[in-house]
């Protein structure tokens, strides 16, 4: 039996239980979170975290990952956003100027910022072990590592969990309470003008797949932060397997030339950005490396997260979702002459499912509306959407066939 899993779950009619009769208890997801607090996140991949896994489904951060894992990772991490969400007191008064996300950190809860260095969530501190994990959370509170595991250390696992069932109460079908979030808009109507023409749900196709598996498409389009900084190759994001394909290697299979993380470097530094975060919904265009040998032509990336404070915390704004929209295809009409049969297709991912906080439904909801958007004005190119997953696909074709 995994050690991550309790010997025997609550009776579903027992006070521990929650209401929601398909969802894991709090008392065992906080087991869970405790068994987990030693090995960290790795452990992730070598035992089965039951409930956890049961919520990240139920929560929907499953859908668009490669394993069970990395959406229980996506589903700690929005947790960990939650927690922090809620303002604490100011410790003083913040320096005069100070930018917006400064004093968001400053005054993020503590119990959010401990969870992130209890977990290693922080960018990283995936790997660190547990004594430093602990040390770094204890000094939230400014504590000893030993005081903060006999007293604090229990109370922010126990509101993680809370947390943790919270998204997925608020996911399931039908589910409206005092702890839902405001919820986000969904796209606007369509503004008065010509329909759009009765063959663009035919210039759309909807891919189960990885996106770097597919073959003869000029343009894929790649979610990014606002640093232009690629996933890491072995993270199992649209980013990190667009980064792993495109890299030129040698005959040992080492990369020789990280092809793509490479040109963004480039143009953030030709334009004065390095280091700096560029303004949300802009697209940089990148050629394809390696992956001009299945037929691409361009990647392009789209900076739609945004990372908050101390980086505990990500946002997307479904308006950004539909800039970078707009600004994919204005660069694709840019460059589609200059290439020779010309830029014909472009391959969207669902943008603005990941760390960022939009629900797939929702994500979906906003992507396509501002594809059709752009078809009823450029009918001449022929759109893809892929997904992992084929609940994600069913999203996106319901989304791309709905008014």
């Amino acid at each position: 039996m995994s050690p991550l899993t309790p010997a025997s779950a609550p009776d579903p009619r027992s006070p521990g239980a929650p209401a929601d009769t398909g969802l894991p208890s709090h008392a065992r997801l906080a087991d869970e979170l405790r068994a987990l607090r030693r090995p960290g996140l790795a452990a992730l991949r070598r035992v089965r975290p039951e409930a956890l896994e049961r919520a990240a489904a139920a929560a929907g951060y499953a859908l668009g990952c490669a394993d069970e894992a990395a959406g229980v990772e996506a589903l700690l991490q929005a947790a960990v956003r939650r927690l922090a969400a809620a303002p604490a007191p100011a410790a003083g008064p913040l320096p005069p100027g100070a930018p917006a996300e400064e004093a968001d950190d400053r005054r993020a809860d503590p119990l959010g910022r401990a969870a992130a260095h209890t977990f290693g969530l922080l960018p990283g501190r995936r790997g660190a072990s547990a004594p430093e994990r602990r040390k770094a959370a204890a000094a939230v509170y400014g504590v000893t590592a030993e005081r903060f595991r006999r007293g604090q250390e229990q109370e922010v696992i126990a509101e993680l969990a809370g947390a943790v069932l919270a998204l997925a109460r608020e996911a399931r079908p039908g589910r409206v309470g005092p702890e839902a979030p405001r919820a986000l808009p969904d796209p606007p109507v369509r503004a008065a003008g010509p329909a759009p023409s009765a063959a663009v749900p035919r210039r759309v196709t909807v891919h189960v797949s990885s996106v770097e598996l597919l073959r003869d498409i000029d343009i894929l389009v790649s979610s990014e932060n606002t640093h232009m900084e690629m996933s890491k190759t072995f993270r199992p994001t649209v980013s990190g397997a667009l980064r792993r394909a495109a890299a030129i290697r040698s005959p040992g299979g080492e990369i020789t030339d990280d092809v793509l993380s490479r040109e963004l470097a480039d143009w953030m530094r030709a334009h004065g950005r390095t280091g700096l975060p560029v303004r949300p919904g802009i697209v940089v265009p990148t050629s394809a490396g390696a992956l001009a040998e299945r037929g691409v032509r361009r990647v392009y990336h789209a900076a739609v997260v945004r990372p908050l404070g101390d980086g505990v915390r990500y946002h997307v704004d479904p308006q950004t979702l539909a800039d970078a929209v707009s600004a994919v295809f204005a660069r694709a009409n840019a460059e589609r002459d200059a290439y020779d049969p010309p830029l014909a297709s472009i391959c969207f991912p669902l943008l603005g499912a990941g760390q960022g906080g939009l629900t797939p439904v929702k994500a979906a909801r906003w992507l396509c509306w501002a594809v059709q958007e752009e078809l009823s004005r450029h009918p001449y190119w022929t759109v893809h959407f892929v997904a992992r997953r084929p609940e994600l696909a069913r999203l996106l074709t319901d989304a791309s066939s709905g008014p």
